[in-house]
């Protein structure tokens, strides 16, 4: 059977916060309460996760970065690679985010409102310490651009261009989100992380829109270095831990006091996942 990567492709746990909740939504938007976020990352550790990324989702609306607490709490049981994002916008804040914990840093806004900060943060933490992160609608027109704070605002940039020049700046990664299938497990857009994967040179991880295994296998197939999954993980695993006990007000918890499924969504674990795709014959990390 052919091996379809020659590189290890990354199964990367997506976990998007809101104050203390770990929350999922549909086109980055429409947020439910699942549980806690450590709890999940630990899990998901445990299960054998490549990576893990923790998106506080609400920072750049409020002006805020307050996920350090929860950096800490989680790099003292998990030793895998972590990158944080979510209102990033100074290298003082990537510094204390380095030091809570996380390895890498994701930025968005911050990077687009200024390029500069890319090359400024690379010469300081490294290229691999930096990933910048792209949120991508597309146009009627077929064209895909750039949007910031949870693909509120346009920004006018061809998300294309701006991967590329990203990379140009020092760039370590690109973590291209579709956010017309983010949330809905309709599939990805094979069309936007092809071309994005195709122009760039450094790793490229796709996120938005996996709903089964064989999503995950379209990416491995399509040279993606790694997959951000979010709702078929987070989906299987609530059923083990459904609870509103001491979770805090902040987000809208009726998700889970209605005992609903996410129909969409085949959900399913890491462990199972990385099975699939080894009879895939697919290159995993060890």
């Amino acid at each position: 059977m052919e091996i379809l990567l020659t590189v290890s492709f990354r199964v990367i746990p997506k976990l998007d916060i809101k104050g203390p909740n770990l929350v999922k939504g549909m086109h980055l938007e429409g947020l439910r309460v699942l549980g806690k976020p450590e709890e999940f990352a630990k899990y998901y550790y445990d299960q054998g996760a490549d990576e893990l990324i923790y998106q506080d989702v609400v920072a750049s609306l409020y002006g805020r970065n307050s996920l350090n607490e929860i950096i800490s709490k989680t790099a003292k049981e998990i030793f895998i690679p972590l990158t944080v994002g979510g209102g990033i916008k100074s290298v003082e804040e990537v510094s204390a985010i380095l030091k809570a914990g996380a390895d890498k840093v994701s930025i968005n806004t911050a990077a687009i409102n200024n390029p500069d900060l890319i090359s400024e943060l690379s010469k300081i933490y490294g290229v691999s310490t930096i990933v910048i992160s792209i949120e991508a609608i597309r146009q009627s027109n077929g064209e895909y651009f750039a949007f910031t704070d949870n693909g509120r605002n346009e920004t006018g940039l061809n998300a294309i261009e701006w991967a590329i020049e990203a990379e140009k700046r020092g760039a370590g990664e690109i973590l291209i989100t579709s956010v017309d299938r983010e949330g809905t497990g309709e599939g990805i857009d094979s069309e936007l992380v092809t071309e994005i994967s195709n122009n760039l040179s450094i790793p490229v991880v796709a996120h938005g829109g996996v709903g089964s295994k064989a999503d995950v296998l379209e990416l491995c197939k399509l040279g993606l270095s790694g997959s951000a999954i979010a709702s078929m993980f987070h989906y299987d695993f609530i059923e083990s831990i459904r609870t509103l006990d001491g979770y805090e007000a902040e987000g809208n918890t009726e998700f889970l006091k209605s005992y609903k499924k996410f129909n969409k969504v085949s959900g399913t674990s890491i462990v199972n996942l990385k099975k699939f795709l080894m009879s895939e014959s697919v290159n995993l990390r060890d």
